[in-house]
């Protein structure tokens, strides 16, 4: 039996992020309900991956939506969110940029903070927390923050971030030579744009999907262009920019040792970028993990390329928790 219902009409909206120092960041957010009863069941919120955007779960939304209020956000940098000049504590300039209006520190605390203050003044119920790749790494800190407001996490192929300084250990020794001259190269602005406007392209962002979709089920082109629109606006580079010099930043294992609430893996057996057997240790390393659910001949993004195995996933983790 199919698990993915006709789509229905999604509310979305353009939420102003207050921030402490006074500044305001908008946040592109969408929403699915269709039951009418209010439950305490949590509330499921959906957090994308590097590049992404709300729209990579057009086929998780009418699903969830159908069971409990579903909320998918644009991480800042992303989407229609805002998209402010990254700055990088290597510039020479760091200082000045600080100042500006239009500048910060891309980072998972930054998105992390971005999820616990949307759950709390957007949603306002306690939540339930679903990321892909780097979004399984912020829902991790954003679990920490949210603490009893959060009732659970499912990561689907968290990144595990190699390149960060805390996993040389697991890399080869030349690593540790080249390492420098790569930090340098990657903090030069010309450098980090150009590879971006090199890689936004609509050829180059559909043979990436060929290798994270390996089934190829699923890429069309209504998933080409909402990969690709996004990068066409004028700050696009910038995330991009931020993300590839996060070398000392939140890493999942270290996250999930602390993790006080539930957490459920889903992973595509074919994943090339994140290992299935790094899941595999995972789920017996850390307590807080009560499933890994491997779903085979599938990649690194199994909730659009097999949309009906992960949303059934999903409905059985949620009626876990009364919905």
């Amino acid at each position: 039996m199919k698990m993915i219902p006709s789509p229905v009409p999604t509310d979305t909206a353009c939420w102003n992020w207050k921030q402490p120092d006074g500044r305001s960041l908008e946040v592109a957010w969408c929403r699915q309900e269709q039951c009418q009863e209010r439950s305490e069941s949590p509330a499921v919120v959906l957090v994308h991956g590097f590049g992404a955007s709300s729209g990579h779960w057009r086929h998780t939304m009418p699903s969830l939506g159908e069971r409990t209020p579903t909320y998918a956000l644009d991480l800042i940098g992303f989407g229609g969110s805002s998209q402010p000049k990254a700055v990088l504590p290597s510039d020479p300039d760091a200082d000045f940029e600080a100042l500006s209006d239009e500048a910060l520190v891309y980072g998972f605390d930054l998105w992390a903070e971005q999820v616990e203050a949307f759950c709390r003044q957007i949603v306002q119920r306690p939540v339930l927390l679903v990321g892909n790749s780097i979004g399984g790494v912020v829902v991790l800190r954003a679990a920490q923050r949210l603490r009893s407001h959060c009732k659970g996490v499912v990561l689907i192929d968290c990144a595990q971030r190699l390149m960060d300084d805390k996993q040389l250990a697991s890399q080869p020794a030349w690593m540790a030579w080249i390492r420098p001259m790569l930090k340098t190269l990657v903090s030069q602005r010309w450098l980090s744009t150009a590879l971006f406007r090199n890689a936004a392209r609509p050829r180059v962002i559909r043979s990436v999907l060929g290798q994270a979709y390996p089934s190829g089920a699923n890429v069309d082109d209504q998933l080409v262009d909402l990969l690709y629109q996004p990068t066409q606006r004028p700050g696009a580079a910038e995330a991009f920019r931020g993300f590839i010099n996060l070398f000392d930043d939140h890493l999942a294992p270290d996250l999930l040792e602390a993790l006080e609430q539930p957490a459920h893996l889903i992973w595509g057996e074919q994943d090339p970028w994140e290992p299935v057997a790094e899941a595999r240790d995972w789920a017996k390393r850390f307590p807080c993990i009560q499933s890994l659910t491997v779903l085979p001949s599938v990649g690194h993004c199994p909730h659009d390329e097999a949309p009906e195995a992960v949303n059934a996933r999903l409905l059985e983790i949620l009626k876990s928790h009364g919905a």
